[in-house]
């Protein structure tokens, strides 16, 4: 039984979304309908999935998916008999269409997302999402660029707007645990809704990142079979199901199950597991989106160009994702200034 200190952690497994950066955006329906199937059989809460940018955001500018997200998602949905889906969508590259049709696909838990200062582009999609029918969250992108406060406020107006849970994003993976326990805090005490943490690893402290949410407060914690994302990838989730348990907290999810659901994952998604290697850390250290990482390191070979600096220099710049088309015109500044 829970006590009213351990309270249940709902963790949301989003690695049929966010680990699509890794690869390009190339699962293909095998891939996908394996690892939900998996994800099922350990009783994961949620199971997200999509383009690594979410709902319509498929495009030459930022990566085409190897499937549409009809695809996607009636491939995902038919494998999860007990857990729910979810599916992630950015205003400006999905639509009210996309998420009409994604909620006719099946997915239970939609999340709007907006960078950290601009919250009130989620209103009139929140908004949908509730006439829908689903359940309709809140996530604010490279929150490392607001303060607790504004993250809050930004947070609470997201809850005006009608999320059920609200959070943020550790998009670039730059948070040390001290910063994530000032926010999720801040944000706790200012919402009435559950709040949500995700975590990315290029300075190898999403699990302990994730673990200091907890403490302030976050009941719901993002994390993908091994740490299968962006980047450095995200915070793992089998060995956050084990970290937890050794705490004695209850996330409803088989120790087991998890750790061969991550076996699955390994085998059959990916060339080998995310690490934290330099590239990963001067992104985390620039406070650069990790999804950034196979442009960066194209466009840097292309260009002659130092990755390093190339990163270093973006996050002079405070370039967000979306803003991929900078990339280039960065390098080539770098490339004029170094001769």
């Amino acid at each position: 039984m829970n006590s009213p200190e351990r309270p249940r952690i709902l963790l949301h497994d989003p690695t049929l979304r966010d680990g699509h950066h890794a690869v390009g955006h190339q699962l293909d329906t095998d891939q996908l309908r394996a690892y939900a199937t998996a994800a099922n059989a350990a009783k994961v809460p949620v199971v997200e999935v999509g383009h690594g940018n979410g709902l319509g955001a498929s495009s030459l500018q930022i990566g085409r998916a190897r499937l549409d997200d009809a695809t996607m998602l009636t491939t995902v949905r038919a494998a999860l008999t007990s857990s729910r889906m979810g599916v992630f969508m950015a205003p400006g590259w999905g639509t009210s269409g996309d998420l009409t049709a994604a909620v006719r696909h099946g997915a239970d838990i939609v999340r709007i997302a907006a960078h950290c200062t601009e919250a009130d582009v989620t209103e009139r999609h929140l908004g949908v999402v509730r006439d829908l029918g689903a359940e309709a969250q809140g996530v604010l992108l490279m929150s490392h660029m607001a303060g607790p406060g504004e993250l809050a406020e930004q947070c609470a107006l997201m809850v005006e707007f009608g999320a059920q849970a609200v959070g943020i994003m550790d998009s670039a993976g730059h948070y040390l645990p001290a910063d994530v326990t000032e926010r999720v805090q801040a944000i706790v005490a200012a919402v009435d809704v559950p709040v949500i943490f995700h975590g990315h690893n290029n300075l190898g402290l999403a699990v302990a990142n994730s673990l200091a949410a907890v403490d302030a407060g976050a009941s719901v914690i993002d994390a993908t079979a091994r740490g299968f994302g962006a980047g450095a990838g995200n915070t793992q989730l089998e060995v956050l199901v084990a970290v937890l348990e050794r705490r004695g907290m209850d996330t409803g999810i088989g120790l087991r199950e998890i750790l061969a659901a991550a076996d699955v994952a390994d085998d059959r998604l990916m060339k080998g597991p995310p690490v934290t290697d330099s590239i990963a850390v001067v992104s985390g250290l620039a406070g650069v989106f990790s999804g950034f990482k196979r442009p960066v390191l194209e466009i840097a070979r292309t260009e002659g160009v130092d990755p390093l600096d190339l990163f270093l220099a973006l996050g002079e710049r405070q370039v967000v994702a979306g803003q991929e088309d900078l990339i280039g015109e960065v390098a080539r500044r770098l490339k004029t200034t170094s001769r």
